[in-house]
């Protein structure tokens, strides 16, 4: 079994623990994780929700993204730490935003997603898959 995944807001107000295995990491290019993270792509830790627990208060925003689904973003409510999110288009999954991870060198990305709304600000990533939109 491998060791959790564990981490926590910048302020420290909030920590989370996901057991067990990621079922992908990647970084998405999509407008929205861009918009949401100020950057040119967000690396994604993907866990199954049923392993995925949290301690402290959050502020959840939901809207429709990049899957044209509703997902909601769940930040620290004090210091305002983007930290996790919860796709309504895969209920099961929860994605765990790589720069909280307590151990960001655990992180290694499988894959792209929206390379095609990628930033020039973003250009070393070209030695894993590629995709043009979401993953299926």
């Amino acid at each position: 079994m491998s060791s959790p995944w564990t981490g926590c807001c910048l302020c420290g107000a909030v920590q989370y623990e996901a057991r067990g295995a990621s079922l992908a990491q990647l970084i998405c290019h999509c407008r929205d994780c861009q918009r949401a993270s100020g950057s040119a792509g967000l690396p994604v830790v993907v866990v199954k929700a049923a392993d995925f627990s949290f301690k402290g208060e959050i502020k959840a925003y939901t809207m429709i993204g990049g899957s044209g689904m509703p997902t909601t973003r769940n930040s620290c409510a004090h210091c305002g730490s983007l930290l996790f999110g919860t796709p309504h288009h895969a209920p099961e999954i929860v994605t765990i935003y790589a720069g909280t991870l307590d151990d960001p060198s655990r992180f290694k990305a499988e894959f792209v997603q929206f390379a095609s709304e990628r930033h020039q600000l973003d250009g070393n990533q070209a030695e894993i898959p590629q995709h043009l939109g979401r993953v299926p």
